[in-house]
């Protein structure tokens, strides 16, 4: 059966289907911003984003699905980190690149096929830029940045839905920041393509036909789905809260510069709840993995609950749901020990479950007409079904809960040492205590809000 969810644009459930005469499904999710360890509220959905994947290779093959996933690192945020730690950005990015690769292996998200970076495709966003430009789409301020002109293209808000005085409300400048970069606008509503070099900025610039700087943010995924996969994409995903400004934005300036549709469905997520309430550092609800890891769940625990909700509606995440999904998986592990490889059924035992995903990824309605299955018992079980089932919804049944090990005394203590010398910026003193803990067989990885401390893999 086809596979069909909701189009954000259309608010239709519609099929997806290749649109390319090569028959290739081209697929692009927005990725992360690697200046810090991704929450969990991130990490549903680019849990979600995988069951797409695996949806699409079970019906086209994976050698007819590519799926291409950016990684954000130069912006504000990324900029600042580094020069809070004193370090050059290309290492801070690549720490928490790292960080976010090691977490999706860890929740058994297939890699993207393609992978690009900002900072690795600045020619590609300068020469759509200037695309931009000839067409009358974008103008240069008088400190050298470049903005896009909303009022020059009749379809904006046609995804969001935004009417004309909500844009002018959501453009309103709410920092200082953003206020300095409205003094150069001609329209409150018009969104950076390119930025001119600050003083805050350091040696983060790259030459251009206006000067030195560095892109905005909503440019980047344009240009790298472009040269990746063409002016046109089959399916573009990403959180709801990216589908204003940030998939609006895409949508002007990609076709305005290309002349054609830039996405023939669009498809986004949730929010995620922690115990009915927003994530929020203030409130002390906001987890990463390596969070729930040290409470003793695993990754695999995490990946379940994440899709106990259907992907369109909030889900509210508790602890409890942790301790439920690992249940879950025992039962899943000893059932699949129970079943021969080599099982002749002649039926497709599993099959609402990947019918029950087609129809616009109902993991809850996946996850129940698989226990329906296992709790029944009864009856010849196709070994191969069940497989293709558990695929589907990415569950490694071979991980197993995860064992925490105690930091002995003093390596906890060389890490104090460690943090204490890079907050006083004796970052000789903190990388020669970085090597000593390395020697000991740990690893220390500094966090946003202070660092954390596991064995060094083997």
């Amino acid at each position: 059966m086809p596979i069909r969810l909701h189009d954000s644009l259309t608010r239709a459930s519609r099929e997806l289907q290749p649109s390319h005469p090569d028959g290739v499904f081209r697929f692009y999710n927005c990725g992360p911003t690697v200046y810090a360890p991704a929450h969990i509220g991130n990490f549903r959905t680019f849990v979600v984003n995988d069951v797409v994947r695996r949806l699409l290779e079970l019906e086209f093959g994976a050698a007819k699905v590519k799926h291409v996933r950016n990684l954000t690192d130069v912006d504000d945020k990324t900029i600042k980190r580094a020069r809070d730690e004193g370090r050059p950005l290309a290492d801070v990015t690549k720490q928490w690149t790292e960080k976010f690769h090691a977490d999706c292996d860890a929740l058994n998200c297939l890699r993207p096929h393609v992978e690009p970076t900002a900072t690795g495709h600045i020619v590609e966003q300068v020469d759509m830029i200037e695309v931009l430009m000839q067409k009358g789409n974008a103008y240069r301020a008088a400190d050298g940045s470049v903005y896009f002109k909303v009022n020059s293209f009749d379809g904006y808000g046609k995804l969001s839905r935004v009417k004309e005085r909500e844009l002018q409300a959501n453009a309103a400048p709410s920092n200082k920041s953003q206020a300095a970069d409205a003094d150069e606008k001609e329209d409150v509503s018009d969104f950076a393509l390119w930025k001119a070099h600050k003083p805050d900025d350091g040696a983060n610039a790259w030459e251009s036909p206006w000067g030195r700087g560095r892109p905005g943010w909503h440019i980047e995924c344009s240009a790298m789905s472009k040269k990746h996969l063409g002016d046109t994409i089959d399916l573009h995903t990403g959180g709801v809260d990216l589908l204003f400004p940030h998939h609006e934005n895409e949508i002007a300036q990609s076709e305005c510069c290309n002349g054609t549709q830039f996405a023939k469905h669009w498809y986004h997520s949730e929010h995620l709840l922690v115990d009915g309430k927003k994530m929020s550092k203030s409130l002390g609800n906001l987890y990463t993995l390596e969070d729930l890891i040290a409470k003793g769940f695993s990754p695999m625990a995490l990946r379940y609950a994440l899709l106990a909700g259907h992907p369109r509606k909030q889900l509210n995440f508790t602890l409890d749901s942790l301790h439920a999904a690992e249940s879950a998986l025992k039962t899943l592990r000893e059932f699949r020990a129970t079943l021969l490889d080599s099982s002749t059924a002649s039926h497709d035992a599993f099959g609402p479950v990947l019918h029950a995903l087609h129809e616009d990824l109902n993991t809850p309605g996946a996850l129940g007409a698989l226990f329906t299955v296992v709790n029944r018992r009864s009856g010849e079980v196709d070994a191969a079904s069940f497989d293709r089932a558990i695929f589907a919804l990415g569950l490694d049944l071979k991980a197993t809960a995860t064992v925490t090990t105690e930091t002995p005394a003093e390596i906890t203590a060389l890490a104090e040492k460690r943090w204490a010398a890079k907050k006083a910026k004796d970052f000789a003193a903190a990388d020669t205590l970085r090597k000593e803990i390395s020697a000991a067989g740990w690893t220390m990885l500094d966090r946003k809000d202070g660092y954390s401390l596991e064995p060094a893999k083997k």
